[in-house]
């Protein structure tokens, strides 16, 4: 009963905005047309439609805001009124009641505001979907005064999504039962995956906590600041954090007046994106420009900030191996590599023929080589990718959703920030470089590296293994010992077969180089 209610809410929401114009004109259906405008008799119209989409989303919560933010990144698929109205939604959502959010502060650390904070501002400095922030000046345990910035969860989120996403599942029920593509897309799947990270969003000392893993890895880069997490005042409901100082990525005009290099700022975004991908599988999955600055601050002049941690990424050794493989032979224009990858790995059936799918995916991906983000749309080659995956019956997988969310925003922001940025050549050295690093010499010293407190462990036990062995011999079949024995000397001997080839490997390409340099010499 409460999903048709909520059902109907949506749909009246709808209607009030005047959205019904936007979506049933694609349809063919006379009789809908005119139901519509029956059940919208004396509606006045008169705010622009951009507005109205805004409002709606805002009326319907924050899983539509979180939409709307998505498709506020994305201006080549938008007319310029709604994209401009959408991107309202980065840092203008309505703040609830500061006298609340004292409340919450004070509820969660047990004490006044007053004696938590040196000084806090009343006045929210932003508001978003899930939570809004506050500036307040903090007194750390040694004495020194910190600019910190307080977020403060909405109160009664969990209900609200909660409501949300049992509609979410039963739409996703119903695309499965009644469409061709349902089993094929695993809408129930997608819905689960993205209800995991709305409910991490909802717990503020786990988004504490990926800030702080995200800060670690990124630490040697020097391309991104991200703000210290001050714990002893990180709760569920309330975190306090470093007070970031900088300007949005999204006023390009005052970033350059300030003097920062445009097209190095769109170079180090693709830097850092494929970085936290490829080489960390841990990733900022909600990079709209409401969460993106730039450090004007002389210490760390053209630096990204990142703020806002509630949704990030992951990827398992398997995932990361089989995308940077992937976007390898793209990039390469191996076609066929990127056929063989997709049977592999189990996307399509087995039987697909190898050359059908090359030819399909050469005909998507040809004719966007070699241009500039201007005049290429990701959106555009993901639509028809997804026509040819649904020929070839690929299935979607849920785990890399996040993963193509994330990288729709950073062809949003490459594209505001340098419309000449070539994403795939700047990309293309980076992703080489990372396969190289899993297949050569420093990927194994790092496995031997790994092994090597087990095989430390391991060697003094085999003599009296071996004696125990010999003394006591199975009656009949191999011991358990003696199985786990082999099998560690088998692991062994494949181990050092692999460091002798490979030495040997090495000094022959060498004595190569060697000659061919002489050669080419003389």
């Amino acid at each position: 009963m409460t999903r048709l209610f909520r059902g109907a809410f949506i749909l009246w929401v709808m209607l009030r905005h005047g959205l019904d114009e936007l979506v049933l004109t694609s349809f063919n259906k006379p009789w809908l047309l005119r139901l519509a405008r029956l059940l919208t008799l004396g509606r006045k119209l008169d705010a622009p439609r951009g507005q109205r989409i805004r409002e709606a989303l805002e009326s319907l919560g924050p899983i539509f805001v979180k939409f709307g933010q998505v498709l506020s990144t994305r201006r080549d698929l938008l007319p310029v009124d709604i994209a401009d109205e959408l991107a309202r939604l980065q840092d203008r959502v309505p703040p609830f009641p500061s006298e609340v959010a004292i409340e919450i502060i004070e509820r969660a650390f047990k004490k006044p505001v007053d004696s938590i904070f040196v000084s806090f501002e009343r006045q929210p400095v932003a508001s978003a979907s899930i939570a809004q922030v506050h500036f307040a000046v903090l007194k750390t345990k040694q004495g020194i005064e910190r600019e910190v910035a307080v977020k403060v969860l909405r109160p009664g989120m969990l209900t609200v999504i909660d409501k949300d996403l049992d509609l979410l599942r039963m739409m996703a029920g119903w695309v499965e039962s009644f469409s061709d593509d349902g089993k094929r897309l695993k809408p129930r799947e997608v819905v689960a995956e993205f209800d995991k990270y709305l409910h991490d969003e909802l717990d503020l000392v786990r988004e504490a906590s990926s800030a702080a893993q995200l800060r670690r890895n990124m630490a040697d880069l020097d391309l991104v600041l991200i703000p210290e997490m001050f714990w002893d005042y990180c709760m569920p409901e309330v975190m306090v954090m470093e007070r970031m100082k900088g300007l949005p990525i999204n006023q390009v005009e005052r970033l350059r007046a300030a003097g920062v290099d445009i097209p190095k700022l769109a170079r180090d975004g693709v830097t850092i994106f494929f970085t936290q991908v490829f080489r960390d599988g841990f990733f900022h999955a909600d990079m709209h420009p409401g969460n993106i600055q730039v450090s004007i601050d002389p210490a760390t002049f053209g630096r990204y900030i990142s703020l806002d941690f509630g949704i990030v990424g992951t990827l398992t050794a398997i995932d990361k191996e089989y995308l940077a493989q992937n976007f390898t032979a793209f990039f390469r224009r191996d076609y066929k590599r990127v056929a063989e990858l997709h049977i592999e790995s189990g996307w399509v059936p087995a039987t697909t023929r190898v050359d059908e799918l090359e030819a399909a995916v050469r005909a998507v991906c040809e004719p966007y080589f070699d241009r500039p983000l201007k005049e290429l749309s990701l959106g555009m080659v993901l639509m028809r990718l997804f026509q040819t995956s649904r020929r070839f019956q690929v299935e979607i997988q849920p785990q890399l959703v996040l993963l193509q969310k994330t990288l729709l925003n950073i062809e949003g922001l490459g594209r505001d920030l340098d419309p000449d940025l070539d994403l795939w050549h700047t990309a293309k050295p980076f992703l080489e470089k990372w396969m190289v690093d899993q297949i050569g010499p420093k990927k194994l010293l790092d496995e031997l590296r790994n092994e090597a407190p087990h095989y430390a462990k391991l060697l003094p036990e085999l003599p009296r293994l071996l004696f125990e062995f010999l003394k006591h011999p199975p009656s009949g079949g191999q011991s358990a010992e003696l199985r786990a024995l082999l099998q560690e000397q088998k692991r062994t001997n494949r181990l050092l077969q692999t460091l002798i080839y490979g030495g040997m490997g090495f000094v022959l390409g060498l004595l190569a180089m060697q000659v061919l340099v002489r050669v080419r010499m003389f």
